[in-house]
């Protein structure tokens, strides 16, 4: 016998995406810092490629949101 799954509401939907789309957000800008602390301590070249790799991640994150709640510039 299959269990019947729940329905979220959309208020429920959102809180639950802000949640992840918020990790995404600290991890982006966490690799980021990293990649400018790399910068000033060991060189520029590997520190950029660091500081490259977060702004992709927050990339991504702005394109979820754009692409799941339809937001219109």
């Amino acid at each position: 016998m299959r269990k019947m799954k729940r329905r979220l509401s959309e208020q429920q939907e959102f809180e639950i995406m802000k949640m992840v789309l918020d990790k995404f957000l600290w991890l982006g800008f966490g690799i980021m810092a990293y990649g400018m602390y790399v910068m000033y301590t060991v060189e520029v070249p590997l520190g950029l490629s660091w500081m490259i790799a977060g702004a992709v991640i927050l990339f991504i994150f702005t394109w979820v949101i754009v692409k799941e709640y339809e937001i219109i510039r």
